[in-house]
């Protein structure tokens, strides 16, 4: 049979290097939990940047977008108030505008798009405005039909917050 005090020495110093064992274990699960905890983090806040550049990029197409579909559709409409000759490309370069709202875009702005290009077409086919007949259907702001798609663009492009 074995010593008793040599059975006790042999456990201290088992323990003492388990011990020893347990605390460098700790210390590197600590350290590895620290450095996945830090790169989750860069991870999600990465990972947001680059979707809120993607948003503003979208944004900012959108609002091109609009913006040549605004300036094209106001000089149609205003050469289809006093002439008859139908610009024909001019009025599917429109079109192709409005399909590119139709993917980019909320369904209100696309539906006041298609709406605007009608209007334009149809104005073509009624008879010419005179300098007076216009003056007076400015005022009473019978003549504005983007309106309703200007305030759908900045509905789509604010977001509904915002309110008039």
């Amino acid at each position: 049979m074995a010593h008793p005090m040599s059975l006790f020495h042999f456990l201290a110093i088992t323990l003492a290097m388990d011990s020893g064992y347990v605390s460098a274990l700790a210390a590197l699960l600590g350290s590895v939990i620290g450095g996945l905890t830090s790169l989750a983090a860069s991870w999600v806040s990465q990972n947001t940047q680059a979707r809120t550049q993607q948003l503003l990029g979208d944004k900012s197409r959108r609002q091109e977008l609009y913006k040549a579909f605004i300036e094209d559709a106001a000089k149609l409409y205003g050469d289809a108030l006093v002439s008859e000759k139908v610009d024909v490309a001019r009025i599917v370069g429109l079109y192709a505008m409005s399909s590119r709202m139709r993917i980019l875009s909320s369904p209100a702005v696309f539906e006041n798009a298609e709406k605007v290009i009608q209007s334009i077409v149809d104005t073509y086919f009624q008879p010419n405005r005179q300098l007076d007949d216009l003056r007076g259907a400015m005022h009473s702001h019978k003549l504005d039909p983007l309106r309703d798609f200007s305030e759908a663009c900045r509905e789509d492009l604010m977001g509904p917050a915002i309110k008039h």
